[in-house]
């Protein structure tokens, strides 16, 4: 850093590094954040291996960071494009249905090819490789449906996913080869085929890898340049193509990322399960998506974050109301809509909402200014 001293003999920097030390100090904060994070979820690890986190703490947990995934996925559409997606549990169908065709081929005894095509023990390497492939197919379903979103906006965009996810339950309703309506059963033996090798939380693990991976490609999606694109098409999508943004080709790329990622938490909530049928993803399924964005603030990642954590509390505290429980997610839904349209954190994030976090940043860089 440069310096030189004013007429009170004080040292200052020169203006050049000022202008560069915030963007340095805010990469340094975001890798501590991160690294605070990877402790936390090594330590909730380390607590479940240890048997002092029973197993349906480890279900809740589980379930949250694939609400996190499912939320934050359908943000990018709903939230930072401004599109109105009503059907992407259909994505998630997808995912979780080739997702476990595949662990049930490569790793399990099973009715499509009777023995495993690969060592039960591979599966330790080899699920985050099923899990993906179920994203990629649910990311050519989501080009499929992005086509039709080229010249239709608002009601006519929703009414056509809400038209895809029924399409994607009926077939998979009739294919006898997946279990039709009866359901697909038997991803369980993969998990314990990888906890043969090594004895630890597996599921637990893997879940919380594919959070952090998520939660960072949407960042960093929505801080390039394509990213600057998406936001552009919510504000207004003819003054974007004034300015050159290719619409189109943006639509496209963004219903592929937003769906791949809807099927990657579709693969880890079947093999979190250890069964799925078409029921799973109907409509309801894609409604609790939209809660959770809308509750959390569109356009806002650590609004999905929060909101997908809120949400799982809420069903296991409504559990016991069994079938009313889906009377009380709508309603939640249309209190939103009336009451707080713009959710919890709106189009901001935590630490814009939440003073105490600016402070310290500021306390932070000050600190390390003064250091150097």
């Amino acid at each position: 850093m440069k310096e030189k001293k004013t007429a009170d003999g004080n040292v200052s920097s020169s203006s050049a590094d000022i202008a560069v030390l915030p963007h340095e100090e805010r990469k340094k904060h975001s890798i501590r954040l991160f690294l605070c994070i990877v402790a936390a979820m090594a330590l909730i690890t380390t607590l479940a291996q240890a048997g002092l986190i029973n197993q349906y703490i480890q279900t809740v947990l589980m379930s949250i960071g694939v609400n996190i995934i499912f939320a934050s996925s359908l943000n990018i559409v709903n939230g930072y494009m401004g599109e109105f997606s009503c059907g992407h549990a259909g994505f998630m169908a997808v995912g979780a249905y080739i997702s476990s065709v595949l662990s049930l081929i490569l790793f399990t005894e099973n009715k499509f090819t009777g023995t495993p095509l690969l060592p039960p023990e591979t599966s330790v390497f080899l699920f985050p490789v099923v899990i993906i492939a179920g994203g990629l197919a649910a990311a050519v379903a989501g080009l499929i449906v992005a086509i039709p979103s080229f010249k239709t906006r608002d009601d006519y965009l929703a009414i056509i996913t809400i038209a895809a996810n029924f399409i994607i339950l009926t077939a998979l309703n009739n294919l006898e080869i997946v279990g039709a309506s009866s359901g697909l059963m038997g991803m369980r033996s993969t998990v314990f085929a990888m906890r043969d090798v090594l004895s630890l939380p597996w599921m637990l693990v893997w879940i919380f890898a594919f959070v952090l991976v998520c939660i960072i490609a949407i960042k960093r999606l929505m801080g390039s340049t394509l990213g600057k694109g998406i936001s552009a098409i919510r504000y207004d999508e003819v003054s974007a193509e004034i300015m050159s943004v290719n619409t189109n080709r943006i639509k496209l790329m963004a219903f592929m990322f937003s769906s791949g990622l809807a099927g990657i938490a579709g693969g880890l909530f079947a093999h979190m399960i250890g069964f799925i049928n078409p029921k799973t993803f109907d409509i309801m399924k894609s409604t609790e998506g939209m809660v959770m964005v809308y509750l959390g603030g569109m356009g806002s990642l650590s609004g999905s974050v929060l909101s997908a954590v809120l949400f799982t509390f809420l069903l296991e505290l409504l559990r016991p109301l069994q079938i009313l429980k889906w009377v009380f997610i709508p309603l939640l839904l249309i209190l939103l809509m009336q009451f707080r349209p713009e959710g919890l954190l709106g189009n901001r994030e935590l630490s814009d909402v939440v003073p105490a976090l600016r402070v310290f940043g500021a306390k932070w860089r000050r600190r390390e200014h003064i250091r150097q």
